[in-house]
């Protein structure tokens, strides 16, 4: 690709905020049709290019060429007339507006009669485009009765509809599914194959080499790199990403298997756990697999107490226990890191030492009142014990990248000591570096005695940093796998309901 003449050029982009070099003269560059993949940690600068490039923000210095001429990029509207677009991570639609109305919100097409649309031409010409793609998605239908991935693929048509020549994809595959990821893949290596160029942001290195053409890495705000993806390895890019190998990724630890902590039998709810069983052991990290829909976080929210169960037993450290609200569970000894960080983990108007000690409150109130000075020196000894990058334990907890925010979840929990820590989703939308640190506290909760149960979707997750393995498929549990029988075939042919509960396969499966 380095004889064809790049569609676009951005060359020594320099932008700085207070007391933040966010770019230090950093080179871009697509070539037509080409899926172009820009990786690096949170707090690299990804962020900041993209916003440069789409007219957000402006830069301190540089030059951006586009189609081989200088232009001057000062607001989205002059992106898009360029033919750039730009499909952030949260997306922009307006659930109660049609699909139709959404792609062309704010540019109807007339009817002839002033302040009149032509509702008939409008719906042909979207759904026109939602066939080009093939995506099975009918144009008069509300967005708010779509699913996320439909959703993404609303605003990819949405930025054809603009005529781009080039789309950038912020993090497009963090709330989708491997079924889902599949066909956003296709639909991009559709655009691809018409010419359509692609920048695609993603802290999933295996989907980065799935689907990328080239790799450039930003560290620091500085330009690392832009390489031909076939010609390096996921390893590579982690060390050009972190400016230092990062074999601990997956910390490897033989742990002896201890006396059960956690015992579950025939666990049901009303909807979703159809009997499940499961040990849990002390000093363990218990993986669980699963598609989405299994139950895999209705059965977190159950052993929490947030649902109730209807029938079978959960024993804590041998004793049955009724476990009928998430301030039981704390006293029994559990906590919870949710899935969804920002909406259920975090209150993110609150400094990182509220959200640390807010579980904690008897260690740190005097007669009723917070007693301030306990309370900052509880929230400084686990930002410490967890390396949270924070300038201050008063710092909003908003303004920490998403590895920071997780870790303080996790700190809230250690406050209260617990012996049983449930982990849903404990790495997603965190880049690689966070993700080597929340692995390595959770190989060191293990060693000091804690049973850890962790929900991923996240296969080499599961597969590298699990002791014991256990898929589920539509509310129960279908296989167990040791570290060392597992493999990524293995969890998918259970997780689809092709092996039974000791990981065999079923009668009426075909491999």
């Amino acid at each position: 690709m380095s004889d064809t003449l790049p569609l676009l050029k951005m060359e020594r982009i320099s932008k700085s905020y207070p007391g933040v070099q966010a770019l230090e003269a950093v080179d871009f560059d697509v070539v037509p049709g080409e899926i172009h993949a820009l990786v690096g940690e949170n707090g690299a600068g990804k962020s900041t290019l993209m916003k440069i490039l789409t007219g957000a923000q402006l830069p301190d210095s540089g030059r951006i060429i586009w189609k081989n001429q200088p232009v001057n990029i000062t607001s989205p509207g002059d992106a898009q007339a360029l033919g750039i677009s730009m499909i952030h991570q949260e997306l922009s639609l307006i659930p109660h507006l049609t699909v139709g109305q959404n792609i062309f919100l704010g540019r109807e097409i007339g009817s002839g009669i002033p302040g009149f649309i032509n509702w008939k031409k409008l719906y042909r010409a979207a759904q026109e485009l939602l066939d080009r793609l093939n995506v099975g998605i009918d144009a008069r239908t509300e967005v708010r009765f779509l699913s996320i991935a439909q959703q993404q693929m609303v605003e990819v048509v949405k930025a054809l509809s603009l005529n781009a020549d080039l789309i950038a994809m912020d993090e497009p595959t963090s709330a989708l599914t491997d079924r889902e990821t599949d066909i956003l893949f296709r639909v991009m290596r559709s655009l691809k194959a018409e010419g359509v160029s692609l920048i695609f942001i993603s802290h999933r290195l295996e989907e980065v080499f799935e689907i990328s053409d080239r790799i450039t890495t930003l560290r620091d705000g500085i330009f690392v790199g832009t390489k031909e993806a076939a010609t390096l390895t996921e390893a590579q890019v982690v060390n050009m990403m972190v400016g230092r190998e990062l074999g601990e990724l997956y910390p490897k630890t033989n742990r002896v298997r201890q006396e059960v902590v956690l015992q579950i039998t025939n666990l049901q709810d009303n909807k979703e756990l159809h009997g499940v069983d499961l040990t849990l052991h002390k000093g363990e990290i218990l993986g669980i697999a699963g598609l989405v829909g299994a139950g895999r976080t209705a059965l977190a929210e159950t052993l929490f107490g947030i649902r109730r169960a209807v029938a079978g037993e959960i024993k804590i450290d041998g004793r049955p226990v009724r476990v009928n609200s998430p301030g039981k569970a704390i006293k029994l000894g559990m906590g919870l890191v949710p899935e969804d960080r920002k909406l259920q983990g975090v209150f993110l108007n609150m400094a990182v030492k509220d959200n640390i000690f807010i579980s904690a409150m008897k260690q740190v109130t005097t007669w009723g009142f917070i007693n301030i000075n306990k309370a900052n020196r509880l929230a400084k000894t686990f930002v410490k014990k967890l390396g949270v990058r924070t300038p201050n334990v008063g710092q909003r907890i908003r303004n920490l990248s998403g590895g920071n925010q997780q870790k303080v979840v996790i700190a809230r929990w250690l406050t209260l000591n617990p012996h049983i820590l449930i982990l849903d989703e404990p790495t997603r939308g965190i880049d690689i570096g966070a993700k080597a640190e929340i692995h390595g506290l959770m190989s060191d909760l293990a060693a000091e005695g804690m049973g850890v149960l962790m929900i991923s979707s996240e296969l080499p997750e599961v597969l590298n940093v699990s002791d014991r393995i256990l898929v589920m498929h539509e509310g129960r549990v279908t296989a167990e796998f040791s570290r060392d029988e597992a493999t990524q075939d293995k969890i998918m042919l259970a997780a689809t309901g092709g092996l039974d509960q000791g990981g065999m396969l079923n009668e009426n499966e075909h491999v």
